[in-house]
């Protein structure tokens, strides 16, 4: 394992003048790392996974048969212009005695309607990307909704949300197994200068998106330099007990391979692992998330 000291931002570092940089994952794990890649790319893409079945996104693709749009909202909104309110009104919740809006963000119905009114779901995110001033562009990972499934010590369990609570995976599936992914995010692939994997969930965030086959082969397939952004520590049941090593070795199991791993260790081991990792204090203060600053600091030394 090489150790790489963390960016001190004294030397000359080459790289493209106008990065091209795609993030790969789902949930709060990507806004996170789509809020630091702001702060450096010229041109950025969030590959977002489709595979929640839980909430207000669950109950609108069941309903509706769209991709469940919560964790493309979340992306929307860390890529969406300064102190927007809408992007702060796109994730305020219905609270409210009918039962039917209780507990839906707005941008979620906003994306619902707008995949209804255009017919087709890239233009709608784009639309809903021009209205927030979005600096970049967010796209499924599918193009159709996926069932995410799981193969554990206990057997096998079916859907996110029943994902999220199992202990001892060995490995994740989709139904279909080779869903048509996105053609934008293909593109994006190709002519990225840096891939950025994770933070978020293992299983159900990450792998979700980047277990999408020709989304992972196009990430092998990519020129750019693939960085993984390990968790800050281990969750409950899905990752317990999980070192960094354990989080690379189940994304190389599922055939998604980086050049770098970023950790910050103060929360979790770092094992023995096969790539060179970047150690730096990426949380924020209160240790629950990483903090874009620290984060883009490190990233923008990765690029090319």
């Amino acid at each position: 394992m090489q150790r790489l000291g963390a960016p001190s931002g004294h030397r000359p570092v080459m790289r493209p003048a106008a990065p091209r940089v795609v993030a790969v994952g789902g949930g709060h794990g990507l806004a996170a790392t789509l809020r630091a890649v702001r702060r450096y790319a010229t041109e950025i893409t969030a590959v977002v996974s489709v595979a929640d079945d839980g909430g207000s996104s669950g109950r609108l693709r069941r309903q509706l048969g769209i991709v469940p749009p919560g964790d493309i909202r979340k992306c929307l909104v860390a890529l969406a212009e300064d102190h927007s309110p809408l992007a702060e009104a796109f994730e305020q919740r219905f609270e409210s005695e009918s039962a039917e809006l209780t507990g839906h963000a707005l941008g979620n119905l906003v994306l619902a309607g707008l995949v209804a009114t255009t017919g087709d779901l890239q233009h709608a995110l784009d639309e809903a990307g021009r209205l927030l001033g979005a600096v970049g562009r967010v796209v499924p990972a599918a193009r159709e909704p996926v069932v995410l499934k799981a193969v554990s010590s206990a057997g096998e369990v079916e859907g996110q949300t029943a994902v999220a609570g199992t202990v001892e995976i060995e490995k994740v599936l989709l139904v279909p197994p080779d869903p048509p992914a996105s053609q934008v995010a293909l593109e994006a692939l190709e002519a990225a200068d840096q891939v950025v994997v994770g933070p978020g969930s293992l299983f159900t965030s990450v792998l979700a998106a980047a277990a999408v086959p020709q989304i992972a082969a196009a990430v092998c397939k990519s020129r750019a330099r693939k960085v993984y952004v390990a968790n800050l520590r281990p969750e409950a049941a899905e990752t317990e007990g999980y070192d960094v090593a354990a989080h690379v070795a189940a994304l190389e199991a599922h055939g998604v391979f980086v050049d770098v791993v970023v950790a910050d260790t103060s929360a979790i081991s770092l094992g023995q692992l096969s790539v060179p990792v970047v150690e730096a204090r990426l949380a924020r203060p209160n240790g629950l998330a990483h903090d874009p600053g620290r984060l883009a600091a490190v990233l923008a030394d990765l690029v090319g």
